[in-house]
């Protein structure tokens, strides 16, 4: 059986862990991407919407992000001033802007999915398909306890 102190140690070592890897993973993306001219929030705006489909509000955008609608403004802005991304009033919402890629943004989605792509493969090459998945199972479950609410009190 564990010991309590060691296991709190492990835990503790996993949060750590994948705070790290989640900023040094964005860090590494980061600045191959931005030999593009794109900044972290503009990339990732640019392939949210992409994955997720054109015609999402501003705000279903902003939740696939996790950040706050007003965050996302100034971001949406710079897209759109460079042709990139087109607001259009929503047809279900007049108050609601939908948002849609322009053929130009195409090129560099596929660009960035390609940088994206070659960093999942030097980060994540060398590691048996197994242990990924074994890895994957862990992290659904850490991703799980998160949102699920906090217990009474905590």
């Amino acid at each position: 059986m564990r010991d309590g102190s060691s296991l709190a140690h492990t835990q503790w070592q996993i949060g750590i862990a994948i705070a790290q890897i989640a900023r040094r993973w964005r860090a590494r993306l980061d600045a191959r991407i931005a030999e593009h001219g794109l900044t972290e929030a503009r990339w990732l705006a640019l392939l949210t919407l992409s994955r997720l489909g054109d015609g999402l509000t501003q705000k279903t955008l902003a939740a696939g992000l996790a950040i706050e609608g007003p965050t996302l403004v100034r971001t949406l802005d710079w897209l759109q001033a460079e042709g990139l991304v087109e607001r259009r009033e929503s047809v279900l919402d007049r108050r609601a802007n939908t948002l849609h890629l322009t053929e130009k943004a195409r090129p560099l989605i596929q660009r960035i999915e390609a940088v994206a792509t070659q960093v999942r493969a030097e980060i994540l090459g060398g590691i048996p398909e197994a242990e990924l998945r074994a890895c994957l199972a862990v992290l659904d479950k850490v991703a799980a306890g998160l949102a699920a609410p906090p217990p009474e009190g905590g």
